[in-house]
């Protein structure tokens, strides 16, 4: 039989005739209030841990972002193309896959005019093409195809297929269209006749609305180390300031090949 005391004599921390304590009614709500405030100060802590790092990852993308695939490294990187090493610096290097030692069937570079350096982050909105900058030159190494390169295509290949007439351009270039039949529909051939034993100059520029869209509508290339080729696409405007260009060129690539210029 269970044994209840009066209910008038029932006091807080009485033991029960069940065993159980009556407790003590300002302990329970001191405890709450306690465990309250640990659960605030684990969410003030995970809030602060969360902010941080949307922080630090906002700083992360956003020169992700300012960069734009481009890199500020100069970790030189050898490349290997046939049986050619070019020893090239990775803001130098186009695509991001590249940017590594090793080899590889094509390479292709950028690099700001008229110091033929990779990319800098003052050199950002030429690299980005803002309001429409034109002031990098893109060359692209691959294993050569033809064994002639474009200025010695001129005579044998060239002059078959593009009109006898001509428009003169800046610095001694003229200016020839293709036939219609030549596969070079909307393309002009840009030749600049060599004097004595040098080549003549010759690139293929696009023209029109083409011309107008792209970064680097004139291209050229040149048969380069064990053979190589080496094509490189540049502004128009850089046309009338040809000699400068193709030396420069000639001499950055034998630097990357470390051959002699």
């Amino acid at each position: 039989m269970m044994i209840l005391p009066p209910v008038g004599g029932v006091h807080e921390g009485m033991t029960l005739a069940t065993g159980e304590t009556t407790g003590d009614s300002g302990a329970e709500p001191a405890s709450r209030r306690h465990r309250l405030a640990i659960r605030v100060l684990q969410l003030c802590l995970v809030l602060l841990v969360l902010s941080l790092g949307i922080f630090l990852f906002g700083r992360w993308y956003g020169a992700s972002l300012s960069n734009a695939g481009h890199t500020e490294s100069v970790r030189l990187r050898e490349i290997v193309i046939r049986n050619n090493v070019l020893t090239v610096p990775e803001n130098a290097i186009r695509f991001k896959s590249a940017r590594m030692d090793g080899v590889t069937l094509r390479l292709d570079l950028y690099l700001s005019w008229p110091e033929l350096e990779g990319y800098t982050p003052g050199r950002r909105n030429d690299f980005n093409h803002v309001d429409g900058a034109r002031n990098i030159i893109f060359l692209t190494f691959e294993e050569q195809v033809m064994s002639r390169d474009m200025s010695n295509r001129l005579e044998p290949v060239y002059r078959q297929i593009i009109e006898t007439r001509s428009v003169a351009g800046p610095g001694n270039i003229r200016f020839h269209r293709f036939k219609r039949d030549s596969g070079y529909a909307g393309e002009v051939l840009a030749i600049a006749e060599g004097t004595g034993t040098s080549q003549p100059f010759v690139a293929r520029c696009l023209t029109g609305a083409a011309a107008r869209e792209a970064l680097a509508p004139c291209e050229r290339d040149i048969n380069v180390g064990n053979r190589l080729s080496m094509t490189y696409r540049f502004p128009a405007s850089l046309l009338g300031n040809w000699q400068v260009l193709d030396s420069a060129i000639k001499q950055k690539v034998a630097r990357l090949l470390n051959a002699p210029g």
